[in-house]
């Protein structure tokens, strides 16, 4: 990491930079590339696997239309509580070490340093195909085959779709009321209070969880 941003380090914070720019996490050249993606990737990588693993449902396992329909539902909402709990309880674990603050800067702590960072608001390929095979090998585990693919092509999609939104409510301009709303409801996660709203495709979570930011205790204008 770039001595000249040691604000940036989990130890210091709050520290939120208002500049576009990237800071710097790693000497080697080649692993700072991998460390920022442009918001477009994701699409290039995840549809073409969206599609092959409904091809390899209704192809190859045989599954009828309607149950690959209903396994892909399914797969889209399993995908809502595990973007709640992946940010609130994965990416906001601040860990004692030294070595897990770094790895925690790495994957999020430098995100709330730098929100308006373009090149660091969707997830590498270099970190979301893992996570995506470990999460297919949990499925695989658990679900039968027949279900196993369109289930997980539902949950894929319902990640591309938390990346894109991602991207958008940090740097598109809304004039849905509903999108408004949600946009508003991440800016507070990051601005005024990380320790609530950690939803960020939907508040659905942070209400059921009791993680949504009540009016009553805002001190932001």
């Amino acid at each position: 990491m770039n001595p000249q941003q040691s604000a940036a380090t989990p130890s210091a914070r709050p520290f939120i930079s208002n500049s576009r720019e990237s800071m710097r996490m790693f000497e080697r050249d080649w692993m700072e590339a991998l460390s920022k993606v442009h918001y477009s990737v994701p699409l290039f990588v995840f549809v073409p696997l969206i599609a092959l693993f409904l091809g390899l449902s209704l192809l190859r396992d045989h599954t009828q239309p309607i149950n690959c329909a209903l396994w892909y539902a399914l797969g889209v909402l399993v995908w809502t509580p595990t973007e709640y709990l992946l940010h609130r309880w994965i990416f906001h674990f601040q860990p004692r070490a030294a070595w897990g603050q770094r790895l925690h800067f790495i994957f999020h702590g430098v995100h709330h340093d730098y929100p308006n960072d373009a090149g660091r608001l969707v997830m590498p390929p270099s970190a979301s195909l893992p996570i995506a095979a470990a999460f297919y090998a949990l499925f695989d585990w658990v679900l039968p085959q027949s279900g196993l693919n369109a289930c997980f092509a539902g949950f894929l999609s319902g990640y591309l779709v938390y990346d894109m939104m991602h991207y958008a409510l940090h740097h598109a301009t809304f004039h849905s009321a509903w999108l408004k709303a949600l946009k508003r409801h991440h800016m507070q996660h990051h601005f005024v209070d990380s320790s609530c709203g950690y939803g960020v495709s939907s508040p659905l979570w942070d209400v059921l969880l009791g993680s949504l930011r009540r009016r009553a205790h805002r001190s932001d204008h």
